[in-house]
């Protein structure tokens, strides 16, 4: 019987791939994860309403893949110079080993009325500065890449689990059934490891993540198969037909909610044919706008994001560092410069973008990576400097703007150098938590049934930051 049902499987995802419905690897990411909790009567990507009302209604984040330096962006440290070249007393294991104190090579001022005080770095989003909220006491558990993505993305850093754009596409649902709710955005590509930053995990395969490789600028390229070399729109829309009446027959004698699951996603690539055309397609937008974001990939990927955004997709997630780029071990000055010059624009052009259509105060928008940096220098095997710095998961910056944010604040400290969260510590728990309260969510109330167990994105902790609530 077992291999009855595994052939029958097998033939059947053959049959979509090879038919005329192209279309087909459009949704293959959602395909592959377990599905099997779907509930076939329901359409899982209905609309919902949150427990309360939410000041935010969709997310956008840019995620800086790599650990940038909050000492050199958002977290000025004036005793460094003060030791600077000096060895500096500190009980705190790094991953490598580190030197002296090692001062920012950035200017910080302050911006705005509220004074928010920001590397020169990014000058072009200081100007929002009385919009941003910037949490200088997040803190992690290990200081290694995976997973602190893990966990920054997915709420643990251990085992495999939703991300938390699939549980708000869980909780919130899709107004437009005409794109996915949950876009994943990351130029030329992305290792297999950090796909697991936006999969569904033990969620219906609905929730997953659509990944967009936005180097690509067609619309073909952009969106793989968006359109079937084979097959007429007509023509499609009666293979799905014909595959809605086989599976009829098919569940008259077994109960597959798997295949439920993966002809909503077929389905939802029909319709994509036309909506995302057009949702994607930047020659809609004037010159000027263009202009405002940058002609570069990151501008590009950007403003797909507003773009799609006000077409009800409801997270977004801007990958910046395919390859760990803000991983600077060496040489920070150049490369934490090079990296910010590429997404201060448009990240600012994003936030004045969101102002003018009237989306700011109902998008919550998300900056940081999966932890910081060390205030002290990074030793080759030598001995030497390498000027660069090692990471730092004791205290790191992370901010956010629009969606319900008490703008031009700050919560939280490090200590006098940068190495560690003292002041108002915050985990990722508590960001998360926050995150989902300004989207109308209880998060201890968010949960699904797994294993015998409710599991929730915030495990069994986390509580709202309060302070940073307009």
């Amino acid at each position: 019987m077992h291999e009855e049902r595994l052939s029958t499987a097998v033939n059947r995802r053959l049959w979509l791939q090879r038919s005329g419905l192209g279309i087909g690897a459009l949704g293959l990411t959602s395909l592959l994860v377990d599905s099997s909790l779907a509930d076939s009567a329901d359409d899982p990507l209905r609309a919902k309403s949150p427990h309360f009302p939410g000041r935010a209604k969709r997310v956008i984040q840019f995620f800086l893949n790599g650990g940038p330096s909050h000492v050199d962006t958002f977290d000025p440290k004036p005793a460094l110079h003060k030791y600077a070249g000096r060895s500096v007393p500190q009980t705190l294991t790094t991953e490598r080993k580190t030197g002296a104190a090692f001062p920012s090579p950035f200017k910080f001022r302050k911006y705005g009325q509220s004074g928010l005080e920001i590397s020169e770095i990014f000058d072009r989003t200081a100007t929002y500065a009385d919009d941003i909220a910037v949490i200088r006491s997040m803190y992690a558990q290990v200081p290694n890449h995976e997973p602190s993505l893990m966990l920054m993305n997915c709420g643990n850093s251990v085992q495999p689990r939703p991300s938390i754009g699939a549980w708000v596409l869980y909780g919130l649902g899709m107004d437009n059934q005409n794109l996915p709710g949950f876009v994943a955005m990351c130029p030329g590509g992305y290792p297999i490891k950090d796909a697991e930053n936006w999969q569904a995990g033990f969620l219906p395969g609905a929730y997953q993540g659509t990944f967009i490789d936005p180097k690509n600028e067609t619309i073909e390229r952009l969106i793989e198969n968006i359109r079937s070399p084979h097959a007429s729109l007509a023509t499609q829309r009666q293979q799905l037909d014909l595959l809605q009446q086989l599976n009829a027959v098919h569940r008259k004698t077994r109960t597959d909610a798997r295949l439920d699951a993966r002809i909503q996603t077929f389905e939802l690539a029909f319709r994509m044919q036309v909506e995302a055309s057009e949702a994607f397609d930047l020659t809609r937008e004037t010159q000027a706008t263009i202009d405002m974001y940058g002609s570069g990939v990151h501008g590009r990927q950007t403003l797909i994001a507003r773009r799609l955004v006000e077409r009800g997709v409801k997270y977004v997630q801007l990958w910046h560092g395919a390859g760990q780029p803000w991983d600077n071990h060496d040489k920070i000055e150049n490369n934490h410069r090079r990296l910010a010059a590429e997404i201060d624009r448009p990240i600012a052009a994003l936030i004045s973008d969101l102002k003018q259509r009237g989306l700011f105060d109902e998008t919550l928008i998300l900056w940081g990576g999966e932890f910081g940096r060390t205030p002290t220098v990074e030793l080759g095997g030598d001995g030497n400097s390498l000027l660069g710095r090692d990471h730092n998961h004791y205290g790191f910056s992370v901010w956010m703007a629009g969606g319900g944010i008490r703008g031009g604040t700050t919560y939280g400290a490090t200590d006098e150098l940068g190495f560690a969260a003292v002041e108002n510590r915050t985990s990722v728990h508590d960001l998360h938590a926050t995150m989902l309260h300004l989207l109308g969510f209880n998060h201890e109330r968010l949960t699904f049934r797994y294993a015998g167990r409710d599991f929730r994105l915030t495990d069994v902790e986390g509580r709202v930051i309060h302070e940073l609530l307009a």
